[in-house]
Formats: structure tokens, sequence, C-alpha cells
């Protein structure tokens, strides 16, 4: 295993990736073979009747997913592959995907995410859940 990153050193690589910065996304928690990822649901994400667009989900559940695995097994990953079940509209004022290491292995390490939105008045709803696959790549 590698040296495992804090959370203040996660959030440096959150804030190196440009797409994550445009969207707002910020990491809350992290470690322990778990990640939590949010997001402020603003007008410019909504698709055409008004919910979060499916592919906002889709990166929260991605980053979420990489994050988890990177707790668990240190950096220098990238995603091999998710599925996403979509489970109801996304509508909300915040957006929160959480993520957590099912297994990691020496090449690999399996999560799962729930994605849920949380109202003004704190009420959650979750709306998806997505399980994908971290690839751990070569290190120099």
């Amino acid at each position: 295993m590698h040296d495992l990153p804090g959370l203040e050193e996660a959030r440096k690589v959150l804030a190196a990736q440009p797409f994550s910065v445009l969207l707002g996304a910020r990491l809350v928690a992290f470690g322990d073979g778990e990640a939590t990822l949010e997001l402020d649901i603003r007008e410019e994400l909504r698709q055409q009747y008004g919910f979060l667009h499916g592919g906002v989900l889709s990166y929260a559940a991605d980053n979420a997913l990489t994050f988890a695995a990177g707790s668990a097994v240190g950096s220098g990953l990238i995603t091999a592959g998710f599925t996403i079940d979509y489970l109801r509209p996304a509508e909300g004022a915040v957006l929160r995907a959480h993520a957590r290491v099912v297994r990691a292995g020496r090449t690999r390490a399996v999560c799962r995410c729930d994605l849920t939105t949380v109202a003004e008045d704190g009420t959650e709803a979750l709306c998806a859940v997505a399980q994908g696959t971290v690839a751990v790549t070569p290190r120099p």
C-alpha cells in the first residue's frame, strides 16, 4: 500500500481538476475507504425539465467513487468503469455523493456510491446509486 493522502491533500487533487472547479464541487469527507463530494445545484446544471442533469450526477458518482478508492489505496488511480441507476429526478439545493470501498485489491478497487439531494430545509432524497471499478495505475 502507498501512503494514503489526508483530506487536505485530496482537496488539492480536486482543485487541480478544471471540470470540478467549473462545477463548484467540494470534498467534504475523505478517509477510511469513504469519500463525500458535494456541489450546489445551480440553474445552469439543470436539464430541460428543471431537474439536475444526469451528466452532473454521473460526474459526482465517478469522482466520489475514485476518491473513496484513493482513501483506501492511495493516489495514482483512474476510473475503469461504473454504472449508475437514476431512481428519481434530482431536485434540491445540494447534491451529495457518498462513496465507499467494497473491496480494495492490489490493482483494482470496487466501490459503491449513493447520490442524494439535500433540500433547503435539510430533507434528503436518494436520487441515484452507482457502482464502479477504479484501476490502480503503475508507479514510476
